[in-house]
């Protein structure tokens, strides 16, 4: 009996999906369930699970067309045996993804394919650190980096450095992806839609480092987890937002729309661009829930499963490039949001405390905001706000 694949529904949000590659190819054995093939959509890739065990005899469309919910991809014989003659595709998957032959079967997330078809790699020699063996972007590069076994340069392989003459120059055009792409018009139509304004202050993270070092280990023992920055920052963040609502809110048309409830987006960075998956009521969670749920989407985004319900939303966002080790920057607004914190890298500086000229580990805060709704003093005070509960943590426990 033959079964049809089709597109799964896709989310309310999304209107259509690139078929990015296929796992299986015509006369293939298929498990059920088993993924046969990567839809990319502007904000997360999705898999198309085989609704039976069987044989895929057909491919209809091939890697790189655009589809939609419902749309026949392929058919799987139920009944057959792998090695049965199939009716091929119009041309081969490989092909069409620009993929070698050998790579057939790897499990490869979007960023990785690419570098695989352009460097024309064997995937199948690369041991992959992502779930289920799925090949990372940065797994393809170390491999690169490393050298060749035994390898040993040619004496006369290069001309002397002064008579070294550049042959060719060349140049590579390459599509945005789906998601790269969304990420840039967003970004654009914040900065076309919105008045932003950033304003700066710095936090000395003496007694925040102090209580993380006094308590991480009895904090990873109790709850499984490890203490971080940014649960403090979290907390700190929606405290300032309690104060100062408007920050919470958005524009709609001529009204100012409030919410009474706190969804955080923490921007994640992946192969395949910047996401910002949200902490749901992160005024009811923990120190604990707020780190487990990060490291939880960090996972998933380098693994290609965050799901579109979990990036969807958010009332406010934090982005940390101190992690990259940016000391300083003026992130955007996440529309429709209206404000934006940026957290930086965190380096000793010499200070004035008690007029005494002291060395601390300080850290420059950005606050980004729309200054439709949110005045200059209400953005400094917020800023001011969650200086003063990471440099006095008791404040965050008692809410002054």
């Amino acid at each position: 009996m033959t079964i049809e694949v089709r597109v799964p529904q896709l989310p309310e949000s999304v209107a259509d999906a690139t078929l990015v590659v296929w796992h299986k190819q015509p006369g293939d054995a298929v498990g059920r369930d088993e993924n046969l093939a990567d839809l990319e959509t502007d904000k997360v890739v999705l898999e198309v699970p085989a609704p039976v065990a069987g044989v895929l005899t057909e491919i209809r469309i091939l890697a790189g067309a655009t589809v939609t919910s419902g749309t026949l991809l392929a058919i799987i014989d139920e009944t057959a045996t792998s090695g049965v003659a199939a009716k091929p595709a119009a041309a081969p998957a490989a092909a069409a993804s620009g993929a070698p032959g050998r790579s057939e079967g790897a499990k490869l997330g979007p960023a990785a394919r690419r570098l695989v078809e352009e460097r024309q790699l064997d995937p199948g020699a690369i041991a992959g650190s992502g779930r289920e063996g799925r090949i990372s972007k940065q797994d393809l590069v170390r491999a690169l980096d490393a050298p060749a076994a035994g390898s040993v340069p040619a004496a006369k392989s290069a001309p002397p450095a002064s008579s070294t003459v550049r042959t060719g120059r060349t140049e590579q055009r390459v599509p945005m992806t789906r998601l790269r792409a969304r990420i840039a018009t967003r970004l654009v139509e914040a900065q076309a839609t919105q008045a932003l304004l950033t304003t700066f202050n710095e936090v000395d993270m003496k007694a925040l480092n102090e209580a993380r070092g006094r308590y991480k280990d009895r904090f990873e023992k109790t709850h499984g987890v490890r203490l971080g920055f940014m649960s403090f920052f979290v907390k700190a963040t929606v405290e300032a937002l309690r104060r100062f609502p408007i920050v919470n809110a958005y524009v709609d048309g001529t009204d100012v729309v409030y919410h009474d409830y706190y969804d955080i987006g923490v921007a994640v960075s992946t192969d395949r661009g910047l996401i910002v998956p949200v902490l749901r009521d992160a005024d009811l969670m923990s120190c604990a829930d707020v780190e487990r749920a990060i490291g939880s989407y960090a996972q998933k985004a380098r693994d290609g499963s965050i799901t579109i319900e979990e990036l969807t939303g958010g009332t406010f966002s934090i982005t940390n490039g101190g992690v990259f080790g940016s000391l300083m920057s003026t992130p955007i607004v996440n529309s429709p949001q209206s404000a934006i914190l940026g957290m930086h890298k965190v380096q000793d500086r010499p200070v004035v405390v008690d007029g005494q000229i002291v060395v601390r580990p300080m850290m420059y805060l950005a606050l980004t905001y729309d200054h439709r709704i949110i005045d200059g003093r209400e953005a400094v005070q917020f800023l001011v706000a969650i200086k003063d509960c990471l440099e006095d943590p008791a404040r965050l426990l008692l809410q002054v």
